[in-house]
């Protein structure tokens, strides 16, 4: 899908093959933070999901796809979309690149910015938003670089290793429609 071809990445849908890096990603706790995961997810668990993937968005109100690199295929990271609301036009999004030393080089910028496109000309969205650690400064930084704007603050909403920390919500409006 050319639509979802940057630059220096692309976004692809997931595939059969992405099952140990799946796996890995949803499995890695030092990420459980920011995806809101509490418990591992075993790889029978995440073949089932890779089964459903096909699934459209407007079946699943989801879609997450592979951020790459090259053509030889592997995944370096996910970007999804969630909580697809049609109605409303809006949906969730959350980005991780797997590995530190693939961080802060401008991949997750580049894969943000394909998605907000794919969003808001393809789906049609009217608005995107995500849901931040007030201590994420990394993803603040990148959100609000691609023009969303902080909206809100949910008070001592995530327990993290015995303490209460705040989330942000960052809110994207599409003013093109």
């Amino acid at each position: 899908m050319i639509t979802l071809k940057g630059k220096n990445i692309y976004l692809r849908a997931l595939e059969p093959n992405d099952l140990e890096f799946v796996y890995a990603m949803e499995n890695d706790q030092s990420i459980w933070e920011v995806s809101n995961t509490q418990t591992p997810y075993s790889r029978f668990l995440v073949r089932q999901y890779l089964e459903n993937a096909h699934q459209d968005i407007y079946e699943a109100k989801q879609l997450r796809l592979s951020i790459c690199q090259d053509e030889d295929f592997p995944a370096i990271g996910l970007i999804d979309l969630f909580e697809f609301d049609p109605k409303n036009n809006r949906a969730g999004v959350g980005i991780v690149i797997q590995n530190k030393e693939n961080r802060n080089q401008n991949i997750g910028s580049e894969a943000l910015e394909l998605l907000i496109k794919y969003s808001f000309y393809n789906l049609n969205l009217h608005q995107l938003y995500a849901n931040i650690s007030v201590r994420n400064v990394a993803s603040i930084a990148l959100f609000t670089k691609f023009g969303f704007e902080q909206t809100g603050i949910k008070k001592d909403w995530i327990l993290l290793n015995g303490q209460y920390q705040d989330e942000a919500i960052f809110q994207l409006i599409n003013k093109q429609i």
